[in-house]
């Protein structure tokens, strides 16, 4: 089939029997219905629907090579600086409907698949019915235009099991048998944001230690999520009410996180993408230029989120009437150097892009990797100006029922603001709360902190990338050498 509507997506979910722990309980009725889930899943709905209307389905969708019919921008494989502009219209598009609060928005796998499945030939290596696999799978989530989550981590007690006497300690995830079916897998993995949200779900974890020559810890696979054995353990929602007006950000954006346990999970051979050799799964992410592919997406997402940033900061000014301060105007201009930065470095990426290996054409991967390192500082700063402009008007905030109650004279009367009337002031300024200093804002500057690895890894991740600091190391070297 073509690209799904919002109504399909939300069909699938439904009928879906994953098993779905929240709050202590198992979840039984529809996952569209849950106060936890409902508002998440009705933006992404309004998402695929975006893809097929008639005024956009031509940015948003390409002709799928297999059988002509409309499939996802962001599965289209880049071969020109022109897809690469294709590909970044369509992610824009998508990510200004979420004002980039959707880490995990659908383009995000999308590209990851797009990425993993051109460079499926690296698995012949190991064999090939993995590279076979892999082409395939990217193939079936571009036709079936298949909304996918993922988990890359294990938690902190599958890595401290590596360093006992044995590596047979339970708790690391593991394949536990081999069959004709396929394979047997037990063990836990994170955070697989949107886990609950997604049809399928990919696993791929880093791979740990082993005494053994087929590393049993090594392996990537993608599974529907109603497999049986396959548990998704919810956290505490921080969708704090549907109101769209008390809570504008989290009753629309919320993305659950969830642990993810397998125990005693068949993966059919067809869904395995690499099993046993810990060299090849770090070599493949790195191979298959994913963190590059997506961050290309993500840098698209992370500019839409600072323009909504410096909407909001923009408004408060002109409602407070701060434009005529000195400190504000720096303030406000801190947000606009970074969104400009930001913009360029996505520019940049697609001006000196060079074809790869696999015959993608690849965004250049400083100014990419440059926009991963900076973000997760220029984001919590930006947050710190919200706060610091909105003040005391973050905290006296009525809700939506006040403004209905005998006490609206009095609100309407004390809190409205410049050429605004009460409740549209209250408005922004529950939008400016709920994206600095809520629990659901709290999450979105930790996830953005942490959104490619931590500092170390993404600092080591634009040092390594850089071979032009050698010739600058050997400048400077010839210039001390000169007479």
């Amino acid at each position: 089939m073509p690209i799904k509507n919002g109504l399909q997506y939300v069909e699938r979910l439904d009928s879906s029997k994953a098993c779905i722990w929240i709050r202590g309980e198992r979840l039984t009725g529809p996952v569209s219905q849950h106060p936890a889930f409902a508002g998440l899943i009705s933006t992404q709905a309004a998402l695929y629907d975006l893809q097929g209307r008639e005024e956009t389905i031509s940015r948003m969708t390409y002709a799928s090579p297999a059988t002509g019919a409309p499939v996802g921008m962001s599965f289209l494989q880049p071969r020109t600086k022109a897809d690469l502009e294709r590909r970044r219209q369509m992610m824009g598009m998508w990510a200004e409907a979420h004002h980039g609060f959707l880490g995990r928005a659908p383009d995000y796998m999308n590209t990851g698949m797009m990425a993993f499945g051109s460079a499926a030939d690296l698995l012949s290596d190991l064999h090939p019915s993995y590279a076979d696999n892999m082409r395939n799978y990217y193939e079936y989530c571009r036709e079936q235009d298949i909304t996918l989550s993922h988990a890359f981590i294990v938690p902190h007690a599958a890595r401290l099991s590596t360093l006992m006497k044995t590596f047979e300690e339970p708790d690391a995830p593991r394949v536990v048998d081999k069959t004709k079916d396929g394979l047997i897998v037990s063990g836990a993995f994170l955070l697989a944001t949107q886990g609950v949200t997604a049809e399928e779900i990919l696993i791929f974890p880093p791979a740990l230690p082993s005494i053994h020559e087929d590393n049993p810890h090594a392996f990537a696979f993608a599974i529907p999520n109603d497999l049986p054995g396959v548990q998704f353990i919810c956290r505490e929602s921080l969708a704090a009410g549907s109101s769209k007006y008390d809570y504008p950000l989290s009753s629309r954006f919320e993305e659950m996180d969830t642990l993810v346990v397998l125990d005693h999970v068949l993966v059919p051979h067809e869904r395995v993408f690499l099993y046993g050799d810990e060299h090849m799964a770090a070599r493949f992410i790195e191979e298959s230029h994913f963190h590059t592919h997506a961050g290309h997406q993500v840098l698209c997402k992370n500019i839409a989120k600072t323009e909504f940033l410096l909407g909001t900061l923009e408004s408060i000014v002109q409602v407070l009437g701060l434009g005529t301060y000195p400190q504000v105007i720096e303030k406000i201009a801190e947000v606009i150097a970074g969104l400009e930065t930001l913009k360029a470095l996505l520019i940049a990426s697609e001006a000196n892009a060079k074809p790869d290996r696999w015959g993608l054409m690849l965004p250049d991967t400083k100014p990419l990797y440059t926009a991963s390192f900076l973000f997760p500082k220029l984001y919590p700063r930006m947050i710190e100006i919200v706060q610091l402009l909105g003040a005391s008007g973050l905290v006296m905030l009525p809700g939506e029922l006040d403004f209905q109650s005998g006490a609206a004279a009095g609100i309407e009367r004390y809190l409205r603001g410049i050429d605004m009337d009460a409740k549209a002031k209250v408005g922004l300024f529950r939008l400016a709360w709920e994206m600095s200093s809520s629990a659901f804002g709290g999450r979105q500057c930790l996830y953005e902190r942490f959104f490619f690895g931590d500092a170390v890894k993404v600092s080591s991740r634009l040092y390594n990338g850089c071979a032009d600091k050698k010739d600058y190391a050997e400048q400077v070297k010839r210039f001390l050498q000169e007479d």
